[in-house]
């Protein structure tokens, strides 16, 4: 693993450019990409402000960081963002992302019917029947999300698993579901360690193994992120997808294969001289 496609800094809810840079440059990356979260909608507006979840106002200051930040760095940077995506929102999403213009976008579904999936979300007093209808919606939006053809990556497939009260209700019909679409579309998923480390049972990779399996046998390939939000993430996360990548004989994406209409991050200021914001 030498390129790390989602990361997060403090203009979102990581921390400090500077601090995540020498992390991920002292994990041995090569070339990382700073995703960091933007959602557009208004039914989350209240929370974006309270969490400063405001990137769609500020991307283009953090561009401007990591223009600064790829003159002290051997590293690549790569400008790109996390998107939450909500089935309605593709006109005012494509316009962003086309005013924006990213090296590449990631897609997220992080809310799904008015609720969060986040551990943090209590389902406490749902049925069974209404926890699996959750799912199937979060899967329905997850297909849309890759059907709408505005992502280069799809983010963390399976996230409803890290959901202590919806884990293990992904069926066979999503992961088919799922990987026939991304079989059909340029959006790729990528192996995503935000689930390592100390998290007991929830000490896994986003995908989970069937649903990897399901992706292969589609000849779906994927890029690969850590997730990092703090700088020690980048130590902890980059050797376990190294050994884990090795051991299931997968070959990941260079980042070039999904970067968007840009020319494609900031190269270190050895080989290009002083970069400068797109």
């Amino acid at each position: 693993m030498t390129a790390d496609v989602h990361a997060h800094t403090s203009y979102s809810d990581g921390s400090g450019i500077p601090l995540m840079v020498d992390a991920a440059e002292a994990a041995g990356l090569d070339a990382v990409g700073f995703a960091d979260h933007c959602s557009l909608s208004e039914a989350w507006r209240d929370e974006r402000l309270l969490w400063n979840r405001n990137f769609d106002r500020t991307h283009e200051r953090r561009r401007e960081a990591l223009a600064l930040a790829a003159d002290r760095t051997d590293l690549t940077l790569y400008d790109a963002v996390e998107m939450d995506y909500e089935p309605g929102l593709e006109p005012a999403i494509e316009a962003f992302l086309d005013d924006a213009d990213f090296d590449y976008a990631l897609g997220s579904v992080h809310y799904v019917a008015g609720k969060q999936v986040f551990p943090f979300e209590s389902f406490a007093d749902a049925s069974d029947a209404e926890r699996r209808a959750f799912v199937d919606d979060y899967y329905d939006a997850v297909v849309s999300l890759v059907e709408s053809e505005l992502f280069d990556v799809l983010a963390h497939v399976d996230l409803v698993e890290n959901h202590p009260a919806l884990r293990g209700l992904t069926t066979d019909a999503h992961r088919e579901r799922v990987a026939a679409a991304c079989a059909d579309s340029r959006t790729v998923p990528e192996i995503n360690a935000g689930r390592a480390g100390d998290r007991g049972e929830f000490d896994l990779f986003h995908p989970t193994e069937p649903f990897l399996e399901a992706f292969r046998e589609r000849g779906v390939r994927f890029v690969v992120g850590t997730d990092s939000h703090d700088p020690e993430d980048f130590g902890d996360r980059a050797p376990r997808l190294e050994r884990y990548l090795a051991e299931a004989g997968i070959e990941p994406l260079p980042v070039e294969a999904v970067l968007g209409d840009s020319d494609g991050g900031f190269p270190p200021a050895a080989e290009s001289g002083p970069s400068e914001a797109p």
